[in-house]
């Protein structure tokens, strides 16, 4: 194959090691190769990224391994007239035969000799920094909410019905209930006066439900629990202040996200973190589609389209995208509340999940032109399906159904 890069390198990185690949032009005007092998100390990788300089390297690649590309990234990042590329690990590998370090680096480097690598999306620092925040802060409402599970158990286990009578355990209430209980509190009566406002009415329940065994081995269980709700309630509160202040740059491109139905600030703020506001990166919306994992599969072999899985992208921006349709999808007068009706009728009651992605997959094509125009979104409205179509090819359709269950259909013009 035609030669693109005249002196590029391959990098095989590992936790402990890196196997590097420089390939050249050699004094007989072939194509030569050298190969070292280096440590991922600092001061190895300083070493490695001399070499590099010396041998007057314009391209390096190097496969997306964990987190252990990073500080080779790092490294090399602020080196003048070196291209650095991140692939994906799926996107070369190598022909079946001998695997070893050596072969994976020098693969790597004759792919990219050759212009067939093409780089993944690297975020800046900035926004590497709110990734890391938002994503965390995903983690640890996650473990809260199992924390508040694991609450429930030991109440259930003392035959302690509260989560039958309060829709929220953690409530204002409930909490001052748990509270009681934990300091030795045993009297119903006492217990359910506590209750607030909109639960006052049920004091008779409370008074049911708060009767059980609970014992000093449940009381302990209880505190350790609530503990440490408080404690990840906490940091994600200082996680919240962190993000906020971390996306102060992107202020309005957080609002321009904000403007379609269903995404709310912490939604806008992942979706931003993610995938930044340059989308000079991702040449069409399609391409963005196809890095979060949000089109639609594709297998066709011999002339035939077979069922096909979303594919693989970016696991946070899909979560985050799928709520945020679902919130979408209980609004009746927008132009997403519209769709998610007539893609749950295509695809049947059962097969919501499809039309929720759908969903998703059209909001994040509505963020790619609202953060590539710098413009906020403009609302289609519910009908906007019923005003595209042909009220004539409607009707024809509908009466040839009602034909095929064996009536004999008469229009007239209504007045």
């Amino acid at each position: 194959m035609e030669i693109i890069v005249a002196r590029c390198a391959g990098l095989d990185v590992h936790k402990d090691t890196v196997m590097a690949c420089v390939r050249r032009w050699g004094p007989a005007g072939q194509r030569e190769q050298e190969v070292r092998e280096f440590r991922t100390w600092a001061s190895a990788l300083r070493e490695l990224r001399a070499w590099l300089v010396a041998e007057g390297v314009a391209q390096v690649a190097m496969e997306a391994t964990g987190v252990y590309w990073r500080p080779v990234w790092a490294e090399l990042e602020g080196v003048a007239g070196v291209e650095l590329l991140l692939v994906n690990a799926h996107s070369v590998k190598k022909l079946p035969g001998r695997k070893t370090d050596v072969g994976d680096a020098a693969w790597l480097a004759q792919l990219l000799e050759c212009g067939l690598l093409r780089g993944s999306f690297v975020p800046t620092p900035a926004l590497a920094r709110l990734r890391d925040l938002t994503r965390y802060r995903k983690k640890l409402i996650e473990d809260r909410s199992r924390e508040i599970l694991r609450v429930q158990k030991v109440l259930e286990t003392a035959g302690i019905k509260l989560d039958s009578v309060v829709s929220d355990v953690m409530g204002k209430s409930a909490r001052a209930m748990l509270a009681a209980l934990v300091e030795g509190e045993r009297d119903v009566e006492v217990m359910a006066d506590m209750a607030l406002r909109r639960l006052r009415p049920k004091i008779g329940e409370l008074r049911l439900a708060l009767e059980g065994r609970f014992s000093d081995h449940h009381a302990l269980m209880l505190s350790m629990h609530l503990a440490h709700i408080d404690h990840l309630t906490a940091a994600i509160e200082r996680l919240d202040a962190e993000t906020d202040r971390e996306i102060a740059p992107f202020a309005e491109a957080v609002r321009q996200v904000k403007t379609i139905p269903g995404i709310a600030e912490r939604t806008a703020q992942v979706v931003i973190a993610e995938i930044g506001v340059d989308m000079a990166r991702f040449p069409t919306a399609q391409h963005l589609a196809s890095w979060a994992g949000l089109c639609p599969g594709n297998r066709e072999s011999a002339g035939k389209r077979r069922p096909a899985r979303t594919p693989f992208g970016s696991p946070a921006l899909r979560a985050a995208l799928c709520e945020a349709a679902w919130c979408a999808s209980r609004t009746n007068n927008t132009y997403l509340g519209a769709q998610f009706r007539r893609f749950a009728r295509r695809f049947g009651k059962n097969n919501q999940n499809k039309a929720i992605v759908a969903v998703a997959h059209t909001m994040l094509v509505m963020i790619w032109h609202l953060l590539a125009n710098g413009s906020d979104y403009t609302e289609l409205g519910a009908d906007y399906f019923e005003r595209r179509h042909d009220p004539g090819a409607q009707t024809r359709r509908l009466v040839a159904q009602l034909e095929r269950l064996g009536h004999v259909v008469t229009l007239t013009p209504a007045a």
